[in-house]
């Protein structure tokens, strides 16, 4: 019997949807269409397949998220992986938060991160750049008008430049609206 999850975990849950997934095989062509380019371009979710109810957003929605999550240049990788993971940690998004938690941990090959985080959220004990990441995220998903100079400062002051502070506030963004459709739509369950 599954159960649902409620605590921060690296081990991705199963998402289980409220709305009945797309079946394919009954997929119009817009739709077929619009699923063509899937978030990282690998298999097709059932959480893409709930949106694709809707075309015209996941049309947008995939690009976006793609390009915000995967371009070249800017922050890296893995620091987006920590803007992610600190706004699903505020939203309370287990899924997500679990699943950028292990892409951070598959793209920099360490775990301890992530379990510092986990552990200890804000007061985790990790090195100051990721820190200064982990906590604009916070900061921004919790209340994003509260997000100041100071807090670009401190950024700046941990070595990110324009183009890397750029992309953690659209990393961080993104995920503050992802995680509002992940808890509307479904809920993350255990096996």
């Amino acid at each position: 019997m599954s159960r649902v999850v409620h605590e921060f975990t690296t081990t991705v849950p199963v998402w289980k949807p409220y709305v009945t997934p797309l079946d394919l095989a009954e997929a119009s062509r817009e739709q077929l269409d619009a699923l063509k380019v899937t978030p990282s371009n690998t298999k097709v979710s059932d959480y893409v397949l709930v949106l694709a109810h809707d075309v015209e957003t996941l049309k947008h929605r995939t690009p976006l998220f793609n390009a915000v999550m995967y371009n070249k240049g800017g922050l890296s990788r893995a620091e987006r992986e920590i803007g992610a993971v600190g706004a699903s940690m505020v939203n309370r998004c287990i899924y997500c938060a679990a699943v950028h938690a292990g892409r951070y941990n598959q793209l920099t090959k360490d775990e301890t991160v992530i379990d510092a985080i986990f552990a200890d959220g804000n007061d985790a004990d990790i090195e100051p750049r990721l820190k200064a990441i982990l906590n604009f995220s916070v900061k921004l998903s919790k209340c994003p008008s509260d997000a100041d100079e100071a807090d670009l400062q401190a950024l700046v002051d941990a070595g990110l430049g324009k183009d890397e502070i750029l992309d953690l506030i659209l990393s961080t963004s993104l995920f503050g609206w992802a995680n509002r459709l992940m808890h509307t739509l479904g809920e993350p369950l255990a096996e």
